[in-house]
């Protein structure tokens, strides 16, 4: 087999093989490593409240050939990097997802990190706090992670080999709306500058939330979340300010969305009610809805032999005309 073949193989041609092919490599079994780790915030995070608070990780399923693991509290926040072999100097901010309660490791974060960096994206997996643990101003702790994470990034930018000006945001279920969160609020000051990373832009290049909690329409919000991160009785203005589809401006970043029609969880209403908000504000935005993959697809085995399988095949090539691969 010669280069050619090891790069087709691979899904890193893209050219060589058809999508479909392309798409149907499979993920490695077993826990994924990432290459480095470090923490957002130098000393403790901003507005601790409880110093008793640890970091937690839960295993959900016990079978090591594919780790099911998320953080249920977590006191330091992280970004954990999977290095591009062949950096083509783009980057993604991936933030999994875990309905506010919990972040998960594996399916939303490591799982897509190695895919990422096959594909020369240098990918950092965000595990950010969560509103439930004894923060100051909860509600917005999520965001300013998100924030300090795309300003670190950039920061660190000659370390990794990426462009500063190529870096995106992907997120799954409530990292879908911190993803989106970001998009729409990326200049809202949710907390002091503390170094000179602090300085730059938080706003990604563009955005990709996934199967999204959007919404904190009572209607058809994911009310797990909605109560996790803004309580179970709001003031409207709060749920509006956390409401990504009523943040829409025109400063938001070309936006890719894709959903389950048959979403039990997180109600496709969710994509939808952000991708009419995206055109109305005439922002870019490509929309892919799926007939059949549930909630929490990830990629992997939920979706092998399911045309959900080809979503991240469809970002790369979507995200390719926006500038994310230069």
């Amino acid at each position: 087999m010669d280069r050619r073949d090891l790069l087709a193989a691979a899904g890193i041609a893209g050219p060589l093989l058809p999508l479909a092919a392309r798409a149907s490599v499979a993920p490695p079994a077993g826990p994924a490593t990432p290459d480095a780790s470090f923490p957002l915030w130098p000393g403790e995070a901003p507005g601790l409240l409880d110093k008793a608070l640890q970091d937690h990780v839960v295993v959900r399923h016990p079978d090591p050939a594919f780790p099911d693991r998320a953080m249920d509290h977590i006191r330091t926040p992280r970004l954990d990097v999977f290095r591009a072999k062949e950096p083509n100097g783009a980057a993604m901010l991936v933030i999994p997802g875990g309905g506010y309660a919990r972040v998960v490791v594996d399916k939303e974060g490591y799982e897509l990190g190695p895919w990422l960096a096959a594909r020369g994206i240098t990918a950092f997996v965000l595990f950010y706090r969560l509103p439930g643990d004894p923060w100051q101003e909860p509600s917005n702790v999520a965001l300013a992670d998100a924030q300090r994470a795309m300003r670190l990034i950039r920061h660190q930018a000659p370390k990794w080999k990426i462009d500063p000006k190529r870096v995106g945001a992907m997120g799954f279920s409530a990292g879908g709306h911190l993803c989106a969160d970001l998009a729409t609020r990326f200049d809202r000051k949710v907390y002091a500058p503390v170094d000179a990373a602090d300085t730059l832009d938080a706003r990604p290049i563009l955005a990709a939330p996934t199967y999204p909690v959007v919404s904190m329409d009572p209607g058809f919000a994911h009310m797990g979340s909605r109560t996790q991160l803004i309580g179970k009785d709001p003031k409207p203005e709060l749920a509006a300010e956390h409401s990504p589809e009523r943040q829409v401006g025109p400063n938001t970043p070309p936006c890719f969305l894709c959903h389950a029609e048959d979403d039990a969880t997180v109600p496709v209403q969710n994509a939808l009610a952000l991708r009419s908000a995206l055109v109305a504000a005439k922002v870019p935005v490509e929309t892919h809805l799926f007939e059949q993959g549930g909630h929490g697809f990830g990629w992997g085995k939920r979706t092998e032999g399911k045309p959900a399988h080809l979503w991240p095949e469809l970002f790369l090539a979507w995200a390719r005309g926006h500038g994310l691969l230069g």
